[in-house]
């Protein structure tokens, strides 16, 4: 995990909580991963169904992929094994 988001746990934590935001993080990392994300960030842009806030705050999100790995390592890390 990169240092600068241990300060960000808050965030971590609140993105593990809620499936759809987190289902939706893992996605846009594997995306960005592997070069794809730009037809996502492009169909995101195109939906009439979703507010210019959200928008917005999902687009900021994607073009951080240091976050998106910090995310995805947290997730891993903090997953509970039954």
């Amino acid at each position: 995990m990169l240092p600068s988001w241990h300060q960000d746990l808050e965030s971590l934590e609140a993105i593990s909580q809620d499936d759809v935001t987190r289902d939706l993080v893992l996605r846009m990392s594997a995306l960005s991963q592997s070069g794809r994300l730009a037809p996502f960030l492009f169909e995101l842009a195109q939906d009439s169904e979703l507010d210019d806030v959200t928008k917005s705050t999902l687009t900021e999100i994607a073009a951080d992929p240091a976050f998106l790995l910090a995310v995805e390592d947290y997730l891993d890390r903090t997953r509970i094994f039954h």
